[in-house]
């Protein structure tokens, strides 16, 4: 019998903002299994290009976005610890990511933008869906 879907959630997030709505979102599913978190953060690497910031100042933000995540389970009794990852394929980084971390599924909760923008810059979303052989699992954002 495979491990309930929030048994230990591998949850990415890429800003402050998405930290918050994700925890917001996940929160209930986690409280009622008795699950516990890891919150990713990736920096994306430009794989022999220049970088658009520093390691230093996306390492500042990634731990930013923890806070956040931590600030909005701070009166729950959930278990959440945090991962920075480095990368050139996002998808491909939060998916052995979850392998690595044993995680029982990849949740988040996706982001807004439009189609031409998703088409312009990549899909993070649908390559997780399409790439990872973990459940994954998108919440809806309840703002």
């Amino acid at each position: 019998m495979p491990a309930p879907l929030f048994t230990h959630a591998l949850v990415p997030v890429s800003s402050p903002k998405d930290a918050k709505a994700t925890m917001r979102a996940i929160r209930p599913y986690l409280e009622s299994a008795g699950g516990d978190l890891t919150v990713v953060n990736v920096i994306e690497k430009a794989g022999g290009a220049p970088d658009k910031a520093s390691v230093e100042q996306r390492e500042a933000y990634a731990r930013e976005i923890f806070d956040s995540a931590r600030d909005a389970l701070a009166d729950s009794e959930l278990t959440l610890t945090t991962e920075i990852r480095y990368g050139t394929d996002v998808a491909e980084t939060i998916i052995e990511t979850a392998h690595e971390l044993d995680a029982s599924a990849i949740v988040f909760t996706p982001r807004g933008g439009s189609r031409w923008l998703r088409l312009l810059t990549g899909d993070v979303a649908l390559s997780l869906v399409s790439e990872s052989d973990l459940p994954v699992i998108a919440l809806p954002d309840h703002d």
